[in-house]
């Protein structure tokens, strides 16, 4: 693992102040209310970023999404990435969306008009469509191109207690858009050796914004993803990304699972699709963590 060393050189991301660790329960109880238990509203705002493809982000955000909205938190999940699966995962066929998140930064259309009920508890979508496809272009001219998503959602933050935003394989400026908005970044990592060459990049570029253009962002956690646990390299990942990202990374490991994979084809979240998989029980178990490391 010596690309690792050379990769995590000098980046800690350990918090000065150390948290106590959180035990997972498989399951809330049917007694638990998380969201009718909090003193305050959240307002929480997470990007789901990593700028390599197949390694969970639209996965994670349906999920994790899916799960807040039936634990009682008024939730909407936003997608970034033209390729819109986020949009199909809740059950929107894109290519019968109207209006999409592209009206919304491109043409300043409000994003009340623009957000979609889905058929889930509490989780609404601002959705896309390939359309967003050329927004990279016409952003580059724009006047506080950076910003463009930051002004759409403070005309809606208020409304949900957690917006979770689905950001597209690469760093470009509908990523950047994201990250100027959000207040956390969650980072899937999938389990193998070429999944965490870009990862450097995607911190690097993190900090960068952080001093230029959103003060406030911070990075939650990185959640491991596609784990199979019968590859020795899979634990050598893990191991080093934990040695590497000491309190940063979640306890929760999301496995390869053919349920999870399966779901997005009949446009449910696995909580709907099979809710007493592996793959669903992983992904209830991250949004516990979520939700207490908020």
């Amino acid at each position: 693992m010596r690309f690792l060393k050379r990769l995590f050189e000098g980046k800690n991301l350990s918090d000065d102040n150390k948290t106590s660790k959180i035990v997972v329960e498989n399951t809330f109880s049917g007694e638990e209310h998380p969201a009718e238990e909090r003193k305050q509203p959240l307002k929480r705002i997470i990007a789901i970023a990593n700028q390599k493809g197949g390694v969970g982000k639209s996965t994670t955000a349906v999920n994790l999404s899916a799960y807040l909205g039936h634990y009682g938190f008024e939730t909407l999940l936003v997608d970034m990435d033209p390729q819109s699966n986020s949009t199909s995962g809740v059950g929107i066929n894109p290519s019968e969306v109207k209006s999409c998140i592209y009206e919304v930064i491109i043409s300043g259309l409000d994003p009340n008009e623009v957000i979609l009920k889905t058929r889930h508890h509490n989780l609404d979508v601002l959705p896309s469509s390939i359309r967003l496809a050329g927004a990279e272009v016409e952003l580059v001219a724009s006047f506080k191109r950076e910003y463009k998503l930051r002004e759409a959602i403070e005309k809606i933050r208020k409304d949900y207690d957690f917006i979770i935003i689905d950001c597209p394989p690469a760093l470009g400026l509908l990523t950047i858009n994201a990250l100027a908005a959000a207040n956390e970044v969650i980072i899937p990592i999938q389990c193998e050796y070429y999944a965490l060459e870009g990862l450097g990049q995607l911190i690097n570029t993190i900090d960068l914004i952080k001093k230029n253009l959103n003060e406030r962002l911070e990075i939650t956690g990185a959640v491991m993803t596609m784990y199979d646990s019968r590859t020795r390299l899979a634990e050598e990942v893990i191991g080093e990304v934990r040695k590497h990202f000491p309190e940063k990374v979640y306890e929760t490991i999301i496995p390869r699972n053919v349920r999870l994979s399966e779901a997005p084809s009949y446009g449910e979240p696995i909580l709907i699709y099979d809710p007493e998989c592996k793959g669903a029980i992983a992904y209830e178990n991250l949004t516990k963590e979520v939700i207490k490391n908020g």
